[in-house]
């Protein structure tokens, strides 16, 4: 007896197989495994077209009463995961592209990224992965309850009418990601924008210390050195432009800069065990090639373990 048959678009005519996988674990796991381990198979998943997977019910062991429920349910998991996994991104795409196709100055490309980032690992660093699998867990979970709805009411799933006509919630939250995205694509362009400005401000500059060493203490933490180990002093006078510029587009955390750029070294050398830190990646871009990143050397081998004590 046939309970529904999903249909999947042409677009997706690779995932055919991969929906049906998906769709045949999860009826093991909720209408076998959890029930009875010794009950015989309930449902089977057949591909009755080239885009077309009926679920079938096995009688007469199968009971629509008993395990109609469960049966419902377990394809609406399978079906949350296929779109969660292999639609999203698709969806996204299309989200970015009606909203933003008269905006020239959207790149579509770099908003999918940044999309992608935030769904899927960057934006979470720190945090573990339990946070980031429970944000993708409840996606799921929203199209999960759709879809068993839908299932009960209807026996035909077309996959791409049901995720462009229903699913709203679960629309709503990928639209205000793309809008995220956006916001924070255009702070990062304006900050790149800012950071190049400084780097051309730094090659008209004339160099006052032929040699400056930064020691990194950890965090935004740094001393500043002359050539011999001399402290400099932290918060020397700055061009009144630049000055600024800092005051408005800087995080405090990374004014250390702007100490950098007023006694305009020739060369610089960061001693520093956290070389991958954002600070000093956008110090070796402003200064470019006057910065070496040491992280052990016979200067900041015993300074930086002690805490700094050159």
């Amino acid at each position: 007896m046939e309970l529904f048959t999903i249909s999947l678009p042409e677009s997706l005519r690779k995932s055919v197989s991969k929906l049906k996988e998906l769709l045949t674990e999860q009826a093991l796991v909720d209408l076998h495994i959890r029930s009875n381990h010794d009950q015989p198979v309930l449902i089977a998943f057949e591909q009755t077209a080239e885009l077309d997977i009926s679920c079938n019910a096995l009688l007469p062991h199968f009971q629509l009463k008993a395990h109609g429920e469960a049966a419902y349910h377990a394809a609406a998991m399978a079906i949350a995961e296929f779109v969660v996994s292999e639609m999203e991104p698709s969806m996204l795409a299309a989200i970015i592209r009606k909203k933003y196709r008269n905006n020239t100055a959207a790149d579509t490309a770099a908003l999918e990224k940044y999309c992608h980032d935030l769904l899927h690992g960057k934006e979470w660093d720190g945090l573990g992965t339990k946070f980031l699998d429970a944000d993708r867990l409840r996606r799921k979970n929203k199209v999960a309850v759709e879809a068993e709805v839908f299932l009960q009411e209807n026996t035909l799933m077309n996959v791409k009418g049901f995720t462009t006509f229903r699913l709203e919630a679960y629309r709503k939250e990928l639209a205000e990601v793309v809008e995220y995205a956006l916001d924070e694509y255009v702070l990062d362009k304006q900050y790149q924008e800012f950071i190049s400005l400084l780097k051309y401000f730094v090659f008209l500059q004339d160099t006052k210390l032929p040699m400056v060493h930064l020691l990194h203490k950890g965090g935004h933490d740094f001393m500043l050195y002359d050539g011999v180990f001399q402290p400099l002093d932290p918060n020397p006078p700055t061009d009144r432009i630049v000055a600024e510029m800092l005051e408005t587009e800087m995080n405090i955390e990374d004014m250390v800069i702007s100490s950098l750029i007023a006694v305009s070294p020739k060369h610089i050398t960061i001693h520093t065990r956290q070389p991958d830190m954002q600070v000093i990646r956008t110090i070796e871009t402003i200064f470019d090639q006057r910065v070496t990143v040491c992280v052990q050397c016979v200067s900041c081998s015993s300074s930086l373990d002690e805490l700094i004590q050159p």
